[in-house]
């Protein structure tokens, strides 16, 4: 609603117009003008008043086209009479449930005598490209120069009288009135900046208008001196740069392609378009990027797109949707010239280029699209798509200028895209190759029953160095394996493969937990040597737990390098942290590691992890550690169940800061009877009686279909133990359902080698023998000597 202010309002003689020609409203200076009262002409048709009888049926005369127009008019007066007047109409556009609608206006008096005591006469207006207006005590124009006539389009002569909103009829011209009324009140200069289309091009201008009281002899007010500096230039320079700024701050926040792409269109309205379109390519199949020519028509993917309406029914494509553009779309002639191509309806080179599309082409006429830049996206000399910037809301052209600011927008974006993309692949692969090197499936034994779990980082930095395995050991024994190598992305996947090699080839030899550590530390020593070059150690490095368990004895060994503990659930107990020495991460080089050894009772569950489970930016260590507990708490008996639940509990919906691997092992024991032990004399002549006392517990055990194998890699063993070992000297056999364990424990730390016997020897065929008949054979060191076994594998009683 308009300001009221102690003024003569019947100066101007003001009628409003529906988009229909019919009367609205009715001052009463239009009264003083026609002699026509309100009641009597409001809700009839304008043109009734209209002196040309075959204007009478025509609205379209006081309804005209664009969105102001001026001109003289001959009406009819109430009393027969008619009137020639100049007119202003100023159309108004529709507003939230206000109908749009026409003023038209006239001023109904003039300046008055000539008085040289009215200081608004004594007012100099300068030949100065500055435009001025004066405003007397009614805030009615008295007074302007040449440029503020040419400013509005309008000749001083005719809107002499006039108000600012008559002036204008733009919404900001109220605001302005209303400064005015203050400069005039309070007797005190003010300065308004604002930004608002002037005259009837539409094109917007930012203006400084500064406002001063004019006074007489005795300093009252008595009107306001308006001077009006176009500083559009330095505006939009400044907006411009603005612009820039916000693209480098909003575009590229994440590694998402999509996102990336969004974050463009968003940045570009409304401060460059009214509706933004992305397009991208898809990428190339292979690692390589695409060295191939562009050749229409083109296939691009609607990546984003963002319009000033709600809903962008600018749009035709939908996201993720896959369009072809021929060599007559801005989306494919932008790509194939390398360059960005403005068109407009000005021009007719817009309504070319949607003759390929009539949907398109539907869509521009209904939103009134009068000018769009395509703008290609390329970064490091590969195109990935193209940018498409459309006006409809702004009456102004795309100028120069906007094409230079829209290609640095843009091609902030493309780097920011490409790098994405590159992420992206490099994840891939680095996951492709993390996966490929971590275990497909966890082996069967008769030690423990496990499930695992991995999953890769969600944030920026991508896949790392976890793993976790489980190592089937001599003595139906088994490893248990958790690690975590420093870094992120290939090289610390191809680092944590050859870890886990390195650990396997190391389990193979049956080293203690702590010796294997040592070892392993050694590598990672000289790995990181490698990686950073003499003296440079701690390039790579990495934290690893290891755990030995077996099911005879159901002892549990462990180890760490800089890992956490593992948690312990006993069966019928409540989870506990097992209490573990340390031990300094891998690659320091130098500080022994300590073990730790356990007895776990069958049905132990034992928890394995890396720091990414129990590690999060919402809580502390202790925080997760009292998660995980109270997940293993309610385990129900399912191994798989519990990892599900134990990752639902700790991780965010948004996923985990660092990689995560989860191993859950539940401990089996070897019954006894599942065990035979015999104490050996040092007396060869007694290993045939042994021989019969195995076939006898085979028999017992019901394997006789491997007795006669049994006897020969028994008799091979213990007569070299015998020979070549140390008393006391043992003899122990252990079954399960698929495999028998012959081993043979002496005090002696020298181990057997295997060898070819030449063609007269007597001896040196034994070994090859029991390698032969068994699956697999070897020896371990143990505290008092070696142990040296082989596994024979159980007939299928199918």
């Amino acid at each position: 609603m308009s300001p009221v202010y102690p003024f003569d309002d019947a100066a101007t003689a003001r009628a409003v117009i529906d988009e229909a020609g019919t009367l609205v409203e009715w001052n009463d200076g239009a009264r003083r003008l026609l002699g026509h009262s309100a009641a009597e002409v409001v809700g009839r048709p304008a043109a009734e008043l209209l002196a040309d009888e075959g204007a009478a049926g025509r609205t379209s005369v006081l309804v005209p086209d664009g969105s102001r127009w001026d001109g003289t008019l001959t009406l009819r007066h109430r009393d027969g009479s008619t009137v020639s007047v100049w007119l202003l109409a100023h159309h108004k556009q529709p507003e939230g449930e206000n109908s749009g609608h026409w003023l038209v206006v006239t001023p109904l008096e003039s300046d008055g005598p000539y008085s040289p005591d009215d200081p608004l006469e004594r007012a100099e207006l300068v030949q100065s490209p500055c435009a001025i207006a004066i405003y007397d005590e009614r805030l009615r124009l008295r007074r302007m120069n040449a440029a503020m006539a040419e400013v509005l389009g309008l000749p001083e002569e005719r809107v002499r009288g006039l108000r600012v909103p008559e002036l204008s009829g733009r919404p900001q011209s109220v605001e302005i009135e209303q400064h005015l009324h203050h400069v005039l009140t309070t007797g005190r200069g003010h300065d308004v900046r604002t930004y608002l289309p002037i005259g009837e091009s539409g094109r917007m201008n930012a203006w400084l208008a500064r406002m001063a009281p004019i006074t007489d002899a005795e300093g009252r007010a008595r009107g306001v001196c308006v001077a009006a500096h176009d500083f559009t230039e330095q505006y939009m320079a400044r907006e411009r740069l603005q612009l820039v700024n916000e693209a480098s701050i909003r575009i590229g926040t994440t590694l998402d392609v999509t996102r990336t792409a969004q974050e463009l269109a968003d940045v570009c309205v409304p401060g460059l378009a009214d509706f933004v379109s992305v397009d991208l390519l898809d990428p190339p199949d292979s690692d390589g990027e695409s060295t191939a020519r562009l050749t229409a028509p083109i296939s691009l993917r609607r990546a984003a797109h963002r319009s000033i309406n709600s809903g962008n029914p600018e749009a035709v494509a939908k996201p993720g949707q896959v369009d072809v553009y021929p060599a007559s779309s801005p989306q494919a002639d932008s790509l194939l010239v390398g360059h960005t191509i403005v068109a407009s309806m000005d021009t007719d080179d817009l309504a070319e280029w949607l003759a390929w599309d009539p949907v398109r082409s539907e869509r521009v006429k209904r939103h009134g699209i009068h000018s769009t830049m395509s703008v290609p996206i390329q970064a490091r000399g590969v195109t990935l798509g193209v940018a498409v910037l459309s006006r409809f809301r702004r009456a102004d052209r795309f100028t120069p200028d906007d094409v230079l600011l829209a290609e640095e927008v843009t091609a902030r974006a493309a780097v920011c895209i490409d790098n994405a993309r590159r992420y992206s692949r490099e994840r891939e692969t680095a996951l492709a190759l993390q996966r490929s090197l971590l275990p497909r499936s966890l082996p069967r034994t008769a030690a423990v029953e496990a499930a695992s779990r991995y999953l890769p980082a969600a944030r920026a930095g991508g896949v790392g160095g976890d793993w976790f395995d489980v190592i089937p050991l001599s003595g139906m024994r088994v490893a248990m394996v958790v690690g975590d190598v420093v870094g992120r992305g290939i090289q610390a996947s191809a680092t944590m493969g050859r870890l886990r090699t390195a650990v396997r080839t190391l389990a193979d030899i049956d080293l203690a937990p702590d010796e294997l550590l040592t070892h392993l530390d050694d590598l990672v020593v000289r790995l990181s040597t490698e990686a950073g070059g003499e003296g440079s150690p701690g390039e790579v490095g990495a934290t690893c737990l290891y755990a030995v368990y077996d099911p005879v004895s159901r002892r549990c060994t462990l180890a760490r390098a800089g890992h956490p503990s593992p948690v312990m659930l006993p069966p019928g107990g409540a989870p506990v942290e097992v209490d573990l020495p340390a031990g300094p991460p891998l690659g320091l080089g130098g500080l022994p590691f300590e073990s730790a050894e356990l007895e776990l009772p069958e049905g132990t569950v034992l928890s394995l992890y890396t720091d990414g489970l129990i590690e999060s930016r919402d809580r502390d260590v202790d925080a997760g550690h009292t998660l995980l507990c109270d997940a293993l708490a309610s385990f129900s008996g399912s191994l798989e169940e519990t990892c599900d639940r134990v990752l639902h509990g700790l991780l965010t919906p948004g996923g985990a800061l660092d990689d995560v691997a989860l191993l859950l092992a539940r401990t089996l024991g070897l019954p006894a009877s599942q065990v035979a032990t015999w104490d050996i004399p040092a007396d060869p002549a007694l290993v045939a009686p042994i021989r019969k006392q195995v076939v006898s517990q085979l028999g017992i055990w019901a394997l006789s279909e491997v007795a006669f194998t049994a006897e020969l890699v028994v008799s091979e063993l213990v007569t070299n133990a015998i020979r070549y070992g140390s008393q006391p000297i043992r003899l122990r056999l252990i079954h399960d359902a698929t495999t028998l364990i012959c081993e043979v424990s002496d005090t002696s730390h020298t181990a057997p080698h295997l060898r070819r016997a030449k063609t007269w020897d007597e001896g040196g065929r034994g070994l090859l023998l029991v390698a032969q008949l068994t699956q697999r054979w070897g020896s371990r060191h143990t505290v008092d000597g070696k142990t040296i076994w082989a596994e024979i594998a159980l007939l299928d009683e199918e």
